[in-house]
């Protein structure tokens, strides 16, 4: 498995290139993602899906141009799928400067414990509500990408519209009973093992 992380200047989002041979998947496809689609050619990579980690502005502003140039869906989980095309969920009305952001439709509806297979891997649906209703993490033997759901030393907001606090508590404990040996990749900052991250990351204590 190859992880190749982009960083968008919205934000400072992080979008994650997940390849396994000559097959990929895009999580929270980043507003540069001609980028993204210059290291698929690059690489000679066919796009499996874009998997959105939660449907806030950040996180699908390249699900268009994704599609539209590669012809791969969109996947999201099912409690997130009306902010794809809902610019005031997916707060673009709010953070995006003269930008709305309207994503495609999802063509599959994520649940939790939904599996899928990129060439000899399986990577595994973890429903983490909390900083959305619809926020996942994505695992994977010595991998999670967590999204806004957990950080180096952080958590994802709850105060936006949809999130709550306790769901977000009680995400994490799901999260802190994986194998220390994972290494997070969040929608925002550096990695960091997850044995680290419960001594480094008070929301973890």
């Amino acid at each position: 498995m190859e992880i190749r992380k982009f960083t968008s200047k919205l934000v400072a989002a992080n979008c994650y290139v997940v390849s396994e041979q000559d097959t990929a998947i895009v999580i929270d496809p980043i507003l540069e993602s001609e980028l993204i689609l210059d290291y698929l050619k690059e690489k000679q990579l066919k796009l499996m899906a874009m998997i959105n980690t939660h449907g806030h502005a950040d996180h699908i502003a390249g699900n268009q141009f994704l599609s539209e140039e590669t012809g791969a869906p969109v996947w999201i989980h099912a409690a997130d799928a009306d902010y794809l095309q809902d610019p005031n969920l997916n707060l673009s009305a709010l953070v995006v400067e003269d930008q709305l952001i309207v994503s495609p439709k999802a063509e599959r509806l994520l649940q939790d414990g939904d599996q899928f297979e990129l060439g000899k891997i399986v990577l595994t649906v973890i429903h983490t509500p909390g900083h959305s209703p619809g926020s996942i993490c994505l695992y994977t033997t010595g991998a999670l990408f967590t999204g806004d759901t957990l950080f180096k030393l952080s958590i994802g907001r709850s105060d936006f519209p949809g999130g709550d606090g306790k769901k977000l508590k009680q995400s994490l404990q799901r999260i802190k009973g994986l194998p220390q040996d994972t290494v997070i990749y969040p929608g925002h900052g550096q990695e960091v093992i997850l044995e680290r991250a419960l001594v480094l990351n008070p929301f973890l204590r």
